[in-house]
């Protein structure tokens, strides 16, 4: 039996990438009964994020009023991703409601926009392996598609 080199990669990406995203969530399970906790972490960012720029607009706009649904959503958002791509389950679906996720944390704090974003394990790494997952992950690799049309 032949094994697929791709699709054993993106099985132990998607194992790896969903255990950082259920511990992410875990992380933040306080927020579910203190939303007061995601509201001073964005009112921080929206204070040091310059007056006219795009991170500011969002955190005043949209992120901040929205709060208590924010510090429900991304606790479970979080920890359901993290599951269904450890488990496989919906793989693409789940990784691209990760990239979202990762991505918003990424513009509001406006470290998107920093140099330091390309050197932070938070930043390309968690993008690229939920953006990879997203587009790669629900494929079956080569020796999978053959044993099914036997």
């Amino acid at each position: 039996m032949a094994t697929d080199k791709q699709a054993t990669g993106l099985t132990i990406l998607r194992v790896c990438i969903g255990t950082f995203f259920i511990f992410e969530g875990i992380g933040k399970i306080r927020w579910l009964t203190n939303p007061s906790l995601l509201a001073a972490q964005l009112t921080s960012w929206s204070q040091a994020a310059p007056s006219g720029s795009l991170s500011h607009a969002y955190l005043e706009r949209l992120a901040i009023p929205y709060v208590r649904i924010f510090a429900r959503l991304v606790p479970i958002g979080e920890i359901v991703s993290g599951i269904a791509m450890v488990t496989g389950f919906w793989t693409p679906l789940f990784a691209f409601v990760a990239f979202c996720m990762a991505l918003n944390f990424l513009f509001a704090s406006s470290a998107l926009f920093k140099y330091s974003f390309l050197t932070n394990g938070y930043g390309l790494p968690v993008l690229g392996s939920t953006l990879t997952l997203t587009l790669a992950g629900g494929r079956k690799g080569k020796s999978q598609r053959r044993s099914a049309s036997l």
